[in-house]
């Protein structure tokens, strides 16, 4: 290759090399919890419910089912001739970052605030991720972000993280050294931030000697989007003082590859680099390999019949048995923080379903996802489970301010269209058109000018404002672009102030509605939608050449809380869908609420407008049941002292509905347990770009929580007893432990045995309890079950002040049983205390 074809192959678009039969590959994917942003997938929980589950068996299967949709989209899409954006085989998850402060709004990418959890799941889900061949990868993942990378989101490309050597070894890098050593991931993304001054993308302690040195890595490493260019922003870290400074510092750091945007890439410079003598050309020779290698592995040079998983079929997308695997991983994942009996409900009672998350599908699928194969909101699947007839619904109030959760789609109830004989008829007409691009001069713009052009190609009759089109109706092909124009006429059954959500440019009366509108029950109204749908090139994006649409409306004037107190009225019990949502908590987003600021938290505690509808509904006497969606703890104080049961459900895929009717009821005994813990405000919590972990996580925190870290309950009692542990043991030996677990009843259970020590004779600072291991047992009611746990000896050390690892000595605490010393007593821990020579 010449220099100008190897540095382009360092950009994630890499361009194809014909002369030399190398195709055009887009490394960008994305696989947190289903295959993502490709169309239809199933739909997991998101990662930090699938860490609810604590299991670490199921999470490889979950991401079996992944890797086996992956290859099968891949392999459709190569078929189709595109390598675009998220039709590859490499995967840039998981997230492996600890959760370390609940206001971060990425928190719900990760296994939770435990370093030993994550570690853990990380490695099952990264096996799951990439197979067990011995030659071939079935997809490639990556461990993100390394290192120290935990919010905020507003300052990520311009903070600088200064942790000291006992942070980082002992809870910032475990869960990286593990994905590295133990199931041989195979890329590492750096981080936007700096870690002790250095970019992390540009940090040869983190990538030359910890991820390649200690840990021995060998694979590829790539920046976070745009990390390379923060080197050199103003705005940003502003450390070097050029776009080809930059790039040959990360490259000579042990970064090969830039999420950039191919002529736009930082790494465009390393042409400039090498001629003036800021770079070798041999590190650029050795970035290329470590890539290539990566392709050789996924068989991407091969022909598809030698490679085993080439084969599988396009029809395992949302196949029954992979769409059975995500209601089983909901299931897992609903933790029950709090039950006085009402749980579970009778058979046959009148339930009001209430509040904003009810019937919300945005908080089935959390970020970073793809499109439900078959979404089920808690509306629908408590309607499913207990009958129309027994359940009635009311949205309560909005998520915040001006945020909703119950939009719902336009259809054929309120849009009509004049048939061919001019009769008005349900529906809409919509009319599909070519697009013309205009040309582009300007390489800082993301995006070409783009216009509709000539008249209607085809058209059809719409029911509902919502489709997903695979190709173009303009070419009937996949991945090309076109227009759209929807006219109906639309008749509201309700008066008052309507806002819409969805794509495109919409009009009234011919007026152009830019946020909302007042209309008049019985009103026609003529209505018209223009929205093209794009391929960004320069970009090298498809977003849309798997195109979900939608327009959706809501009635902002309706009184909901005064109707929400009429249903409940009616009704035996009040189950009631609250939170937040990944529209207002996630990656780097422009949202500036109270409690929310830029994709963070500044507070923890429900939204006003959610305490108030709670508070007003428990007046009425009904029994309450509170399910919370949200991706991060909340501090649910109020609603622990007064409802009757309350069930976390984070954001559970998209089988959440039919999880939480068949927990409710009891056709399945809840058993997920919280990976992260639940604080009863921020009170004593440092700063948020304060990267010390004192008073931080349940190792390090010194106040009263809500619910601890490990907390979960279920309708059977399980005793713990008998726990076997040698007297003594030999410093460097792994400890083995055996308990028997009893299930007094009355139901079957999943049971998550959860192993912690305590280090009594360690030095000062060292976590004051540390989970070191966990399993998932099945107990039949009635039934006894004796439970084997092995703690490597690598885990029965301390991390000293220098960030060395030293095998502890002296006394060693040892519990087992339903969750965190302290906060489990009696019958459901057992302990011991061992002496380590």
């Amino acid at each position: 290759m010449t220099l100008e074809e190897k540095v382009a192959q360092m950009y994630n678009d890499a361009p194809a090399i014909t002369r030399l039969g190398v195709p055009a590959y887009d490394y960008w994917n994305e696989a947190l919890h289903g295959v993502a942003r490709a169309g239809e997938a199933t739909v997991f929980p998101q990662a930090i419910g699938l860490a609810a589950m604590w299991d670490r068996a199921f999470l490889n299967q979950v991401a079996t089912v992944i890797s086996d949709e992956g290859r099968a989209k891949h392999h459709e899409f190569k078929q189709d001739g595109l390598s675009y954006r998220y039709t590859g085989l490499t995967y840039w998850s998981p997230n492996i970052n600890i959760f370390r402060d609940p206001r971060w709004g990425r928190g719900q990418e990760t296994y939770g605030e435990d370093p030993y959890l994550t570690g853990e799941l990380g490695v099952s889900f990264i096996t799951g991720l990439q197979g067990n061949d011995d030659k071939y990868l079935k997809t490639a993942a990556t461990a993100k972000h390394f290192a120290v990378h935990n919010g905020p989101e507003i300052s990520r490309h311009s903070d600088n993280y200064v942790v000291s050597d006992k942070d980082l070894y002992e809870t910032y890098l475990p869960a990286f050294e593990k994905a590295v050593t133990e199931a041989n991931v195979e890329a590492v993304m750096c981080a936007y931030n700096r870690v002790n001054d250095a970019p992390a993308c540009g940090s040869d302690m983190l990538l030359k000697e910890i991820l390649r040195g200690k840990y021995g890595f060998d694979g590829h490493v790539m920046s976070d989007c745009g990390a390379i260019a923060d080197f050199y922003d103003p705005k940003a870290h502003n450390v070097t003082a050029s776009p080809a400074a930059a790039a040959a510092w990360a490259v000579t750091s042990g970064t090969d590859l830039n999420c950039g945007t191919g002529r736009l890439s930082s790494f465009a410079n390393l042409i400039f680099a090498v001629q003036k003598g800021f770079i070798d050309e041999s590190l650029i020779d050795q970035a290329v390999s470590r890539l290539f290698k990566t392709r050789f592995k996924l068989g991407m040079f091969d022909p598809d019949e030698d490679v085993p998983f080439a084969s599988i079929p396009s029809e395992s997308v949302g196949s029954e048995s992979h769409l059975s695997k995500a209601l089983q991983a909901a299931e897992k994942s609903l933790v029950m923080l709090k039950n006085n009996g009402i749980l579970p409900l009778k058979k046959g009672l009148k339930v009001a379903v209430i509040g904003p998350n009810a019937d919300n599908p945005d908080v089935l699928v959390g970020n970073y996802n793809g499109l439900p194969v078959n979404p089920v909101t808690a509306l629908e699947g408590i309607r499913n489970y207990a009958g129309v007839d027994n359940v009635a619904f009311s949205a309560g109030s909005a998520l915040i301010a001006d945020v909703y959760g119950h939009w719902q789609v336009l259809d054929n109830t309120v849009l009509y269209h004049n048939d061919k004989d001019g009769r008005l008829v349900p529906g809409a007409q919509a009319e599909y058109f070519e697009v013309t691009q205009g040309k582009m001069s300007d390489f800082s713009r993301p995006h070409f000018p783009v216009e509709m052009s000539g008249g209607p190609v085809s058209s059809e009759v719409l029911d509902s404002l919502s489709f997903r089109k695979t190709h173009s109706p303009v070419t009937n092909k996949i991945a090309e672009d076109y227009g759209m124009v929807l006219k109906a006429v639309l008749i509201p059954e309700k008066s008052g102030e309507y806002r819409f959500d969805g794509a495109g440019e919409i009009s009234i009366e011919g007026r152009r509605i830019n946020g909302s509108v007042e209309l008049e029950a019985g009103v026609s109204y003529d209505l018209e939608i223009r929205h093209i749908f794009s391929v960004n090139t320069i970009a090298n994006t498809a977003y849309s050449h798997l195109r979900d649409w939608q327009m959706r409306w809501v009635n902002v004037s309706t009184d909901l809380l005064a109707e929400s107190e009429s249903v409940a009225q009616q009704a035996d019990v009040i189950v009631m869908a609250v939170g937040i949502s990944p529209r207002i908590e996630g990656e780097e987003m422009p949202v500036k609420l109270d409690g929310f600021n830029y994709g963070d938290r500044s507070r923890i505690d429900l939204p006003a407008e959610q305490q108030a509808l709670i508070k007003a509904l428990h007046k009425i006497g009904k029994p309450v049941v509170v399910v919370n969606f949200s991706g991060s703890a909340m501090a649910l104080n109020w609603e622990d002292e007064h409802a009757d049961a309350i069930i976390q459900a984070f954001y559970p895929g998209e089988a959440a509905g039919t999880a939480l009717a068949k927990i409710l009821w009891g056709e399945v005994n809840p058993s997920g347990r919280l990976p992260v813990t639940f604080y009863k405000n921020l009170d004593g919590f440092a700063e948020f770009d304060d990267y010390s972990m004192a008073n931080r996580t349940y190792r390090y925190f010194e106040g009263e929580v809500l619910y601890p870290f490990g907390h979960g309950l279920g309708y059977s009692e399980i005793q713990y007893s008998d726990l076997k542990t040698p007297a003594n043991l030999n410093s460097g030996s792994d400890l083995e432990i055996t308990v028997s677990l009893q299930n007094m009843g009355p139901y079957d259970a999943e049971q998550v045995t959860q192993l912690y020590v305590q280090m009594p004779d360690a030095p000062a600072g060292t976590p004051r309890i540390s989970l070191k291991g966990f399993t998932r047992t099945f107990l039949e009611n009635q039934t006894k079950a004796s439970v084997s746990l092995t703690v490597p000896a690598s885990e029965l050390t301390y991390i000293n002040d220098k960030g060395s690892r030293v095998a502890y000595k002296g006394k060693l605490n040892i519990f087992a049983g339903d969750g965190q010393p302290g906060y489990v007593d009696g019958t459901r821990i057992a302990q011991a205390s061992i002496n380590i020579n």
